[in-house]
């Protein structure tokens, strides 16, 4: 007895024009899942680049806030009140906003995210931030993320031929002190990094004590959970308490819940997945009413529908997983060509991998079990 695999190897193997479309469809379908899902997840990954390397335990913003490049303002105060809280080691306040940076070849001016705080602070987990911040007490100082997009010129390139780097940012004369890497995202092209004053001396009409977040740090071995309960029991209702986890899910959910962005995602997926549904029925179908008579005259040797279904199963399985290969490869060169241009933080995970290829097969077996409905059809006293 030829076992279900072979028979199916041999099957698929016997007409070779027909394989190399069933494997390019499914490799499509492969290519646009991946692609839909590695953008997604450079979305999540590069809107929460900044709430990752925040210093913090605990984190305070304004309710009314949506998202990192949009924040709203609350009384600074509100820092200060947690301090009188048990396990509260330390507090920092944190400006934000998008303000227009001028490309200084061009003249051109484009937006740009800008965080102020304290340089007696340790905020941000930025090795090249935390060397600079005695820098950051000159006026007009900034630091700028090379990994920002072109638009804002060729700012790290000029700074690294140690030639100053002068430019104006909403009227104000700044000039670059040094560089750090942190990436883009949907909201984001760009970022600096000053201290609380100069931030302050780019919008003078701005209130100093009202500010964007307030990160709380927390002896070692203070549960956060609890510390965060307490702050919201006793803090007015104008500020909103999370500890770090809770803000980098509450700006992946914005994104997810909130907007277009996450539909169109997994719209795509859905749309990759009905079409190479699709092709690997037609493929199927067709293989099957090729071999009607065949499969027949298995049936009349005394092979089971149940041998015949797994054979029509086992196509699809490898129909999947040879249409994934080229798939995936193909879309490795992708990510490297989009997150090179979009400056996106587009990579092949594993985690990533193992999603598209579970769902590669499972598409291909849900077309494999309709069109294996053929079989039944296969009567031998018909046929012959």
């Amino acid at each position: 007895m030829i076992s279900a695999t072979r028979l199916a190897w041999l099957q698929l193997r016997r007409e070779k024009l027909r394989l190399a479309i069933a494997l390019s469809g499914v490799a499509f379908a492969v290519i646009l899942i991946f692609m839909q899902l590695g953008f997604q997840d450079a979305l999540f990954n590069s809107s929460v680049a900044v709430h990752q390397r925040l210093q913090a335990d605990v984190v305070l913003i304004n309710p009314t806030s949506a998202y990192l490049a949009s924040m709203k303002t609350f009384p600074r105060r509100r820092i200060y009140q947690a301090l009188g809280f048990e396990g509260v080691e330390s507090v920092s306040a944190i400006y934000t906003m998008l303000l227009p940076w001028k490309n200084p070849e061009t003249g051109r001016t484009r937006e740009i995210f800008i965080v102020g705080f304290d340089p007696a602070d340790e905020v941000l987990a930025l090795p090249e931030v935390n060397a600079g911040r005695p820098l950051f007490r000159r006026p007009d100082v900034v630091f700028f993320d090379e990994a920002s997009r072109p638009e804002y010129g060729p700012i790290a390139a000029t700074f690294r031929q140690h030639r100053p780097v002068e430019t104006e940012v909403r009227t104000r004369h700044v000039s670059v002190g040094g560089l750090f890497t942190l990436g883009t995202s949907f909201g984001i092209d760009g970022t600096l990094v000053t201290s609380d004053l100069n931030f302050i001396r780019m919008m003078p009409a701005r209130d100093a004590g009202a500010i964007n977040i307030g990160i709380i740090r927390l002896k070692p071995g203070v549960d956060a959970e609890r510390v965060r309960d307490e702050l919201a029991a006793y803090l007015p209702k104008d500020v909103e308490v999370l500890t770090k986890q809770d803000y980098i899910e509450r700006e992946k959910n914005y994104w997810a819940l909130s907007t277009p962005i996450g539909y169109v995602f997994k719209f795509g997926v859905i749309m990759g997945l009905v079409v190479g549904a699709i092709i690997v029925y037609q493929i199927l179908f067709a293989d099957i009413n090729d071999h009607l008579a065949e499969y027949a005259t298995l049936k009349a040797m005394g092979y089971t529908d149940r041998y015949l279904f797994a054979v029509v199963l086992m196509e699809a399985f490898i129909l999947a997983v040879a249409g994934y290969v080229p798939g995936a490869v193909i879309c490795a060169w992708l990510y490297n060509l989009a997150g090179a241009s979009t400056r996106l933080p587009l990579h092949m995970t594993f985690e990533t991998g193992s999603i598209v290829l579970a769902l590669t097969i499972g598409m291909c077996w849900a077309s494999g079990a309709i069109a294996v409905r053929k079989i039944r059809s296969a009567d031998p006293a018909e046929i012959f």
